[in-house]
């Protein structure tokens, strides 16, 4: 296998993978998927509450991701929501993101970010039909 290739699938799992696990925590703020939100945490959001508007973001903003459709847009919006997460939920609960349990959100952040800048890939909706 060259590096192109390797660079090919490795870009189109890091894109498909991230998507998946963002339309996973949607699909929970929204719909209840795997017990919805805990109690307490407030249980089932009012869907224009912050929980309500995260969980839209993330489910929707997820599949547009796994799909690489709008990828830079969507994955710009998709950065800012998780520094405003680990910022708001997380940094309050301890220094470090190993304390306050924030490696998720720093990880997604900056996941999002790299597919801000270079896009979904060779293997996006992007790609093949809006030659972007």
């Amino acid at each position: 296998m060259n590096m192109n290739r390797a660079r090919q699938i490795s870009w189109f799992l890091l894109r498909v993978v991230s998507g998946f696990l963002f339309v996973q925590a949607g699909g929970m703020k929204l719909f209840d998927w795997f017990g919805g939100v805990p109690a307490a945490f407030g249980g089932h959001p009012k869907l224009l509450s912050l929980v309500g508007v995260a969980g839209m973001l993330e489910f929707y903003g997820g599949t547009a991701i796994l799909l690489g459709l709008l990828t830079k847009p969507v994955a710009f919006l998709l950065s800012g929501e998780m520094a405003v997460a680990y910022f708001m939920a997380h940094q309050p609960q301890g220094t470090w993101p190993i304390q306050n349990h924030g490696e998720p959100a720093v990880l997604l952040c900056f996941i999002f970010l790299f597919l801000a800048a270079h896009g979904g890939g060779e293997w996006s909706i992007d790609t093949k039909f809006l030659n972007k």
